[in-house]
């Protein structure tokens, strides 16, 4: 087409306006694009928004696990919340509750109304009680606790549970006089039994050896071993909704010489740092006599249906979940490997340690309303 001189400015200035408009198009195609979420493969994940228990939260703001989910099409947002209480929140707002076994589990189920749901326990931890090096050799000879190394050994329930309920004090124990620091009552700083998961195992396990070493199923059973609970978590005075902060003032120096954690924790520590020279005044004591936490991922609806499956088989998250201190269900062979350079600390094999049976939650739920009661009624 022939343009004349005089025109050419007007043509000059058409153009241009057209490139920037193919121009801002283009960067609002791209903008457009990004707002798709994609994975690592540049696939859009999907959103889906979930209540889990806090010693899980490292594990789901982890960025390497951010990635795999990802590339697998998830976007995952979480809160927080104790496992025992997930119940009571508006779990029509979420996609899906990860409480910290199997109990807790079976109470969201019934709230949100859900039939033939397909709960999955992807990974599970042990408790155990961490341990002042001078708490630890007090407990071994004071016949309250072995100890295999120097910083591992086991809890034995019944002598302990023994001297709970004689509210014996440190100083009351062979050898305590050598440490000024060891005084007041002997007891174990546990998390909240009506919220949290890690609290009320404990008094599962502890009810079970109260109650001749069996599951307490009825109200002669509550009410033979409530004083005992009662005394359990008197001596504690406030109560931590998480095992979170107690384990954070542990590591710092703080805190009380005996608390109760998961497994996972500690083992979480070990694996992610690779050193555990400002570890060296701690002892891991395994119960003789605990129940295992069992993670158990609840999906709400079909949004997250195929995660908990996913959580529990996907290779790269199963070691992800290990490097979180977490043992993977059949995944014995994953966590040992992981774990050798850390057998000072950790019992891998659960070697001596009795699993038992939990109470009904009803039950459970009882014997953790009388622990926390003000008084005991028979």
């Amino acid at each position: 087409m022939w343009v004349s001189a005089s025109t050419l400015p007007l043509v000059r200035r058409i153009f241009g306006i057209a490139l920037a408009a193919l121009l801002i198009g283009g960067v609002t195609a791209v903008i457009l694009w990004g707002h798709g979420d994609p994975g690592t493969d540049g696939t859009a994940t999907k959103t889906v928004r979930g209540v889990i228990g806090s010693e899980k939260a490292d594990f789901f703001n982890d960025a390497e696990v951010v990635k795999a989910l990802a590339a697998k099409g998830y976007t995952v947002r979480t809160e927080t919340s104790g496992s025992w209480a997930m119940d009571k929140l508006p779990l029509e707002q979420y996609d899906f509750a990860f409480p910290s076994s199997t109990e807790p589990a079976h109470e969201i189920e019934a709230k949100a109304k859900l039939q033939g749901v397909q709960s999955t326990r992807p990974f599970y931890s042990p408790l155990v009680v961490v341990a002042r090096g001078n708490a630890a050799t007090v407990l071994a000879d004071g016949k309250l606790a072995t100890m295999t190394g120097k910083h591992t050994g086991t809890l034995l329930m019944g002598p302990y549970l023994k001297a709970a309920g004689e509210d014996r004090t440190w100083q009351q124990l062979p050898g305590a006089q050598e440490y000024a620091e060891l005084t007041g009552t002997v007891f174990i700083r546990t998390t909240d039994p009506t919220t949290s998961n890690s609290g009320a195992l404990y008094l599962a396990a502890a009810s079970h050896v109260a109650n001749n070493g069996t599951v307490v199923s009825d109200d002669a059973g509550i009410s033979r071993t409530a004083p005992l609970l009662r005394k359990l978590i008197a001596v504690q005075g406030a109560l931590a909704q998480s095992t979170d902060d107690p384990f954070r003032a542990f590591i710092s120096g703080a805190g009380d010489p005996l608390i109760l954690v998961y497994e996972s924790q500690v083992a979480a520590l070990l694996l992610q740092k690779q050193d555990a020279g400002d570890l060296t005044d701690m002892a891991v004591l395994y119960p003789d006599t605990t129940v295992n936490s069992a993670h158990t991922f609840v999906p709400l609806n079909d949004k997250a249906k195929d995660l908990g499956a996913l959580l529990a088989t996907d290779p790269a998250l199963r070691e992800l979940a290990v490097k979180h201190g977490m043992r993977p269900q059949d995944g014995l062979a994953e966590f040992t490997a992981a774990t050798a350079p850390h057998t000072d600390y950790l019992n891998q094999k659960l070697t001596g340690i009795r699993q038992v049976n939990t109470p009904t939650v009803k039950i459970l739920t009882t014997l953790a309303a009388r622990a926390k009661a003000q008084g005991d009624t028979p």
